[in-house]
Order: structure tokens, then sequence, then C-alpha cells
């Protein structure tokens, strides 16, 4: 029977505690993303671009088809603490989306690890999971009891909800009867309001007068001082220099920046051309710019 020599039994020794290491940094991070990779197939037919194909062509194989692979994210690392607020940016296609999917665990990384510490809410597109022919109310219970919540739980939040979204007058009208803006502030109110400690936003605030995104920037300011972590994508540069304290620019699936999110979304701009605002010349001017609400011109920003 061999025995261990010193050198192995230090070995074995530092292995448990090497694990619980791991185990605290985990609990240390609100998010921990390793090496994720995100890939999926879809098919692709050019010929197949009418109704009349499509229908003719039901059923039967073509050669014409072809499957094509996608890398949506490639190897995505990233740690987010607890009680920060990180934006992701960067053009259309550029892998955000997917990213948080995977984040919010809708999708599933084809390989690599995240790690979740706490409750997430998710409001990745303003109304999805709403059904339209429901109310207001009745859409409010089922998107509560499906987050966790108990029955008591949702009758404790529910006139916050309807309050904070300005619905009391319509909260039982069906949905479908509402408008985007009506849609967005009930999203919001019911994501908020579930006390996350994880909330992921995906453009959700887009959508909204000023004083909807004021309220909401105001909401996300008071779960950031109960230490709640917030990831937000938008192409809203403005906002994301305002509510975050840190940002990654992400291009074709990776991460090609992270930092102060000026100077993020500066270099970001740069990339793509725009040339930064010039300053005023004369303090006239200088004063009218200080008296315009910088997320006002955040969430209406055009696609990069």
């Amino acid at each position: 029977m061999s025995s261990l020599s010193a050198s192995d039994l230090t070995a074995v020794s530092a292995a448990p505690q090497d694990a619980d290491a791991q185990l605290d940094d985990d609990y240390r991070l609100a998010i921990r993303i390793k090496d994720v990779r995100v890939d999926y197939r879809t098919i692709v037919n050019p010929r197949a671009n009418t109704l009349r194909h499509t229908v003719t062509n039901f059923g039967r194989k073509s050669k014409d088809r072809k499957v094509r692979m996608i890398h949506a994210v490639k190897g995505v690392t990233l740690d987010v603490p607890h009680g920060k607020v990180l934006g992701i940016i960067g053009a259309n296609g550029a892998g955000k989306s997917t990213l948080m999917r995977a984040i919010a665990g809708i999708l599933p990384p084809s390989s690599g690890e995240i790690v979740v510490n706490g409750r997430i809410s998710t409001l990745l597109a303003l109304g999805v999971g709403f059904n339209g022919q429901l109310s207001g109310r009745d859409n409010v219970v089922l998107g509560s009891l499906a987050a966790g919540l108990t029955r008591r739980q949702v009758d404790e939040r529910f006139e916050q909800i309807t309050q904070w979204a300005e619905l009391e007058h319509a909260i039982d009208l069906p949905m479908k009867a509402y408008s985007s803006g009506m849609y967005g502030r009930l999203a919001f109110a019911v994501s908020t309001h579930l006390e996350p400690d994880v909330l992921l936003i995906d453009e959700a605030l887009s959508t909204g007068d000023a004083h909807f995104r004021r309220k909401s920037y105001e909401k996300m300011q008071e779960l950031v001082g109960q230490a709640r972590t917030i990831v937000i994508v938008s192409h809203g540069l403005a906002a994301i220099k305002e509510m975050c304290d840190d940002c990654i620019w992400m291009h074709q699936g990776e991460i090609v920046r992270q930092g102060k999110p000026d100077e993020v979304a500066d270099e970001y701009l740069e990339f793509q051309g725009v040339p930064r605002p010039k300053r005023k010349e004369n303090a006239e001017d200088e004063t009218a710019d200080d008296d315009v609400d910088p997320l006002d011109d955040a969430m209406s920003m055009e696609d990069i």
C-alpha cells in the first residue's frame, strides 16, 4: 500500500478550501458569467421569399435549404457585484439581448456557466408575459404568482403596483385596450415591486413619456439603495451614463470594452462614426442645455 507524501497531503487538504473559496466568491457576486457561449441553428432558404413558394413546397424537402450556425454570444466572462448597475451597449445583433435571456434562464447557454444569486425579475420587452384578453388586475396577479409570490404577498403589493402605474381607472379593463405607455408602466411596476435581487431590463424603457422615465429612474435608484443589482440594455447612451456604475460594449457576441459608462459610450460612438456633441460657446446656451433632462433624450435615441 503506497503512502501519501507531504506534498500530496497538502494538495488534498487544499482542494476543499479552494472549493469553499470559489463558493464564497460566487455568493459575493450577484451575477457570475464564465466563458459563456450561446449558439443556435437556423434554416436558410434563399428562394423561400414568397407565400406561394412556402405553400406549394410545404412538407417537401428542398435542396436549397441550408442550416446556418449562429454564434450569438462568444465566450463572455463577466462578474457583477451586488448593488451595482451595469449597462450593456452595442449595435443591433451584438448579442446583448441573447446574453440577457441567458442570464434570466430563458435561453440555456451552449457552454460555460452562469450563476445568479437571488430572485430575478425580468423586463425584457414591454408586455411580454401579459395576456391581452385578461384584465390588468388578472395579469398582475398571475405574473406575481408566477414569479414565486404567495397570494397574500400579491394582495399586499397590488395597490402599490396600480398606484405606481397610475392605472387605477383602467386596471379592470382588458390589456388589449391598453396603450403602449400603459403596458410599459404596468410591466415596470410589476417587475420592480416583486422586490427582486436582480432586475434585468432590455430596452423596456424606450416607450413612455418623460414622466414615466423619471419615475422609472427614481425607482431603480431606490432598488440600488437596497443593494439590488440592475442590468440595463439600451441604445439610450445618456441613460446609461446617468444610471450605471459600470458599462460593457458588446460587438459580434463579444465584450470589446468594459469600464466607466462615459468612457465606454464615447469610444462606442467614435467606433460608430458618430461625432460627439459640441459644447455651446456662450453661457446662455449652456444654461439651456442644463435645463434639459438627460433621460428625456436617453430613451428616444435612434439605433446607431
